[in-house]
């Protein structure tokens, strides 16, 4: 079997690299940077997903695609999150599909969502509450209609907040700020329930997806998960720190990141502002009747990552290369928020 994985060289799509490996088969990755963990079995292409005549070059014999390539909300990305998300994805999958390959594997987001009436399901309404949202929804709209009208089989994957150890982006600034016995804020009473996804569990479910070669959309998350304020209690008391939840009117502290997002003073994009005092989390009955369980709940996969984290902090603080989830995050204006907690 030969694959190729699109972003093959961000957070996700390094992983999927190194599971395939794992059985018999060809592993090509295409991304616009290359990682320096990548395994050398792997072959590395430099290019973008909007290079259609790359894109088509790589086709040749694959057998299944994995299309992870995507601008994330970190990246703040404006009018390229639709250029590359939607557009790049539609560029994909139409050339997959006129090289005949066996399936095609399209990871989407839980941004499509928006703020769901919870558990969500596949029969929820799709509203995103951003441009990064629409521009994944745009993508499985893209990705759907080419499979339909070339009858590719297509497995979409939609994952929740992902965690893993390595893995920076906001969760650094979380870490960082625990580390330093510095309060940590959420939005309302913080009572309302988020569920994540560690990493090793998307795989595992990725994986055995691709081996019943299930079509379908599913979504991905923890069956372990519990008030927002009770994991980030959970959290501290494992880092032994003097930490404290504190609680920020929920309006006036979004009206406040959105100002501080448009004038370019936050790290926060919109997806992070606007539903993190929100309910957030899955119905996993399709999985589990696929057999599917995940392995961690939310207050395992942080404490595994935090205590990476402080191991490797000297390390992890000098991450300046590659995707937005694999360097360190400049604090800007939330920098005066921390000294004063």
């Amino acid at each position: 079997m030969k694959h190729l994985i699109t972003g093959g060289s961000g957070f996700l799509g390094n992983t999927i690299g190194k599971r395939l490996l794992q059985s018999e088969g060809e592993v090509v990755s295409l991304d616009i940077w290359e990682a320096p963990d990548r395994p050398k079995e792997i072959e590395f292409v430099m290019g973008s997903v909007l290079d259609r005549d790359l894109v088509r070059r790589l086709m040749k014999g694959v057998d299944v695609v994995h299309h992870t390539a995507a601008l994330v909300p970190l990246t703040k990305a404006g009018k390229d999150f639709q250029a590359v998300n939607a557009d790049g994805s539609r560029i994909v999958a139409e050339e997959a599909a006129k090289a005949g390959v066996k399936y095609f594997v399209h990871t989407s987001s839980s941004a499509i969502f928006g703020k769901p009436p919870c558990p969500a399901s596949n029969d929820s309404p799709l509203h995103p509450v951003d441009i990064y949202g629409q521009s994944k929804l745009d993508a499985e709209k893209n990705v759907g209609e080419v499979a339909r009208q070339a009858e590719m089989p297509l497995i979409v994957v939609r994952p929740r907040t992902l965690v893993d150890i390595g893995r920076l982006g906001i969760f650094q600034i979380l870490f960082d700020w625990i580390k330093e016995g510095r309060n940590i804020y959420v939005l309302g009473d913080g009572q309302n329930k988020i569920q994540f996804l560690h990493a090793v569990d998307l795989i595992d479910c990725y994986m055995l997806l691709c081996k019943l070669e299930k079509p379908g959309y599913y979504n991905v998350g923890t069956d372990g998960y519990d008030t927002l304020q009770k994991t980030l209690e959970t959290l501290i008391e494992h880092a032994g720190t003097a930490s404290k939840v504190r609680h920020l009117p929920k309006d006036l502290a979004v009206n406040s990141l959105q100002l501080l997002d448009v004038m370019g003073l936050s790290p926060l994009a919109p997806w992070h502002y606007l539903t993190y005092g929100e309910d957030f989390y899955f119905d996993l009955t399709p999985l589990t009747e696929l057999g599917w369980k995940p392995r961690y709940s939310n207050d395992e996969m942080f404490r595994e990552c935090y205590d990476y984290f402080i191991e490797h902090f000297e390390e992890m603080s000098q991450a300046k290369d590659g995707s937005a989830h694999r360097k360190r995050v400049k604090e800007k204006l939330l920098w005066v928020l921390k000294k004063l907690s």
